[in-house]
């Protein structure tokens, strides 16, 4: 459980790997709806918003990294479908990873329901090979440290509120570098803090007092991860530094843009 001690700097805590595995595994019935709920809906705009950035085109291979219960590698799979079918051309390949396997059995589902009676392929429910269902997703677990991916195989990786919950995030965007093709894509979308004064009082009122208490109510955790949300966030690199990381690792033209008085910034780097 995060207590007090840990929540100091959750980053240096030397078994972040596992706590985190841990706590995401508690959550992920109740995921959705507290990130809905808690967002106020925003949440999925900033995903459209990620996707646009990216720039995807038909007939492209997206890797969605710390998927979870796969909205944003949905919203791929549909810009996809979108621009390929008004161009007559093939949608491409969109592949959801994520660490903690307990949210992929809910993003298959999820890709069921949402895809139904689409032609693709989507993860074996053990977690095995790819089986042909439905969707034109595959979901596969995995570490955003060690992707089972080659080298230079996907034109755009993306992680949406997930690199902070990252042991060491930079070997992570070195790893996202590594698996991308020449001109590809590196899209990171992240919880920040509102530059105004005023307005950044007010929101850590909101995600240090509210958000704990009503979240864990509706989700029934006893791991604290709606503890560790804010402070994760609170302790987490700033912006400059997180597009430092991205320059660092390789990646070039790398921009940031701020979303919803700053609360969540979207990263965007490309590959040279």
């Amino acid at each position: 459980m995060w207590d007090a001690a840990l929540l100091r700097d959750p980053h240096a805590v030397a078994d972040k790997r596992r706590r985190v595995r841990a706590m995401f595994a508690a959550i992920a019935p109740s995921y959705d709806l507290n990130n809905r709920l808690h967002s106020l809906w925003m949440d999925q705009r900033w995903r459209k918003k990620a996707v646009r950035l990216s720039g995807v085109r038909p007939g492209e291979g997206v890797v969605d990294v710390a998927c979870g219960t796969g909205d944003l590698t949905l919203k791929f799979a549909d810009r996809l479908a979108d621009l390929a079918g008004a161009a007559g051309l093939t949608a491409g390949q969109v592949m959801g990873i994520d660490f903690t396997y307990e949210m992929l059995p809910l993003a298959r589902h999820k890709s069921r329901s949402h895809l139904a009676g689409e032609d693709g392929v989507e993860g074996a429910p053990d977690g095995g090979p790819p089986t042909p269902l439905t969707g034109g997703v595959i979901y596969l677990n995995g570490d955003a440290m060690a992707l089972p991916l080659s080298d230079a195989s996907a034109d755009v990786v993306s992680i949406a509120f997930g690199i902070r919950n990252v042991a060491d995030p930079a070997a992570a965007v070195r790893e996202f570098y590594r698996v991308l093709r020449p001109g590809g894509r590196l899209v990171i979308l992240e919880f920040s803090l509102p530059t105004n004064a005023v307005l950044r009082g007010l929101y850590n009122f909101y995600f240090r007092q509210v958000l704990p208490r009503t979240a864990t109510l509706i989700s029934g955790d006893k791991t604290g991860a709606y503890r560790y949300l804010p402070e994760s966030v609170n302790t987490f690199v700033g912006r400059e530094q997180m597009t430092g990381m991205i320059r660092a690792a390789g990646f070039t033209r790398v921009e940031q843009y701020p979303l919803t008085f700053g609360v969540c910034v979207c990263y965007r780097g490309v590959k040279s």
